[in-house]
């Protein structure tokens, strides 16, 4: 969760998340009304990342870095998309199920994927050893059946975060993420034995928390904006 480190939380001037709520309203900039930001969110967050955004910036990655390679295998992706199902729909039909898949998608990948990280701290570069950091910009969303299907097991955030940013040896290496779950209680005695937090929430709240921590931020732009 550093800006310009992690393109998820680099979302200004779009959304403002973290500290870059009080630079934004110290420096008087409102491109938005932030303070509504837990609103408008509903409407181009969850439904328009993957169809608008990601599209959007992997073509222009392919094409500002001359990647012709990858270029060739997204055409080819599209190519098939469209010869699958042109006979059956049509293309106003194709059009519209490529639109369909891409929005539910997109929901199903903000929702999960943030629900551990926009919640939590978010700002630039403090330059603390990794364990910390990562507890500080992280948490986990208890367990159950259904969570742990609907997430792909990213519920257990915290162990995720350690497979993947430990220097090699990492403390799972190439560990799956349905045993998560198994090296969860050990990361759990590992954080309480170094006074650690070690955060777990319930799944719903976890979701809501999105849109709270919007607002929250939402309120501290406006009042730096009008107070400082």
């Amino acid at each position: 969760n550093i800006f310009h480190k992690d393109p998820d939380v680099t979302v200004a001037p779009v959304f403002l998340l973290g500290e870059s709520s009080v630079e934004y309203g110290k420096k008087k900039r409102r491109y938005l009304p932030y303070n509504q930001q837990h609103l408008y969110f509903f409407l181009i967050g969850p439904p328009l990342l993957t169809l608008v955004n990601f599209e959007v910036e992997n073509l222009a990655y392919m094409l500002v870095c001359m990647q012709w390679a990858d270029l060739l295998w997204a055409a080819s992706f599209y190519a098939r998309f469209f010869l699958s199902y042109l006979p059956f729909y049509g293309v106003p039909g194709v059009l519209l199920f490529f639109v369909a898949v891409r929005v539910l998608e997109s929901h199903w990948f903000v929702w999960i994927t943030q629900m551990n990280h926009i919640p939590k701290e978010i700002g630039h570069e403090k330059h603390r050893d990794w364990v910390s950091s990562q507890l500080a910009a992280t948490c986990n969303v208890e367990p159950s059946l259904f969570t742990n299907w609907f997430s792909g097991h990213l519920n257990f955030q915290i162990e995720h975060q350690c497979q993947h940013t430990l220097p090699t040896p990492s403390l799972f290496p190439r560990m799956p993420r349905h045993n998560y779950s198994r090296v969860a209680p050990l990361v759990k005695s590992l954080c309480a034995k170094h006074g650690l937090s070690y955060e777990v929430k319930p799944f719903l709240t976890a979701l809501v928390d999105i849109v709270r921590s919007l607002k929250k931020s939402g309120d501290i732009w406006l009042d730096a904006y009008l107070h400082q």
